[in-house]
């Protein structure tokens, strides 16, 4: 792993408009992306160093033993309320994926959708063990993607249209069986796919 993974790999975590935070073994926020700031509505300060699970309604989802269960598989997803500053909750459907680049055992965190009317979101079918490869334009397209580019901008630097950019983000997504560009950017940044 080059040096400079880690530093790409925190510019596209920040720039990033979906939320995101990156957690340690112990579930502790060690860094949040200010769109994680936005939904909560916590300062950065009320968030680092103190595990997620005080956040959920309820408290924690899963047992130290199922935690560690789920960070050996390497990724995966669910569903949770989050409680927000103002007292109020978030319902989040979220993808979380062990990440490799920075070169820490952490955990990315990516929101795939939200609610704020308490209603179920839909399940998250299970998360496939691996990566398939992508085309050269796809691996492009998906870093692009992951630097906060829009169908629009990428088009543009490409000369390609925005009909053929969603095509290749299309196959991009199914290739790596994620269900949003937020996910896509999750595990793509996670494996360092987005940064090679």
């Amino acid at each position: 792993m080059e040096a400079g993974w880690g530093g790409l790999f925190q510019t596209a975590f920040k720039r990033s408009r979906n939320a995101m935070v990156l957690l340690d073994g112990r579930r502790r926020h060690v860094d949040v992306n200010g769109a994680y700031i936005g939904l909560l509505g916590y300062p950065r300060t009320a968030l680092i160093d103190h595990p997620v699970y005080e956040f959920v309604a309820g408290g924690p989802l899963l047992s130290p033993e199922e935690w560690r269960r789920e960070l050996a598989q390497g990724q995966f997803a669910g569903q949770a309320d989050l409680v927000r500053s103002d007292g109020g909750t978030v319902t989040v459907q979220f993808a979380g994926h062990t990440e490799v680049v920075t070169g820490k055992s952490l955990v990315l965190f990516v929101v795939l959708e939200t609610s704020r009317r308490r209603r179920r979101l839909p399940d998250v079918p299970p998360e496939p063990a691996g990566p398939n490869a992508l085309t050269t334009r796809e691996l492009e397209i998906v870093r692009m993607i992951a630097h906060g580019g829009t169908s629009g901008q990428i088009a543009a630097e490409l000369h390609l249209s925005q009909n053929t950019v969603r095509t290749h983000v299309r196959n991009a997504m199914v290739k790596l069986d994620v269900r949003s560009r937020a996910h896509l950017v999750a595990k793509s940044l996670g494996d360092g796919i987005a940064l090679a």
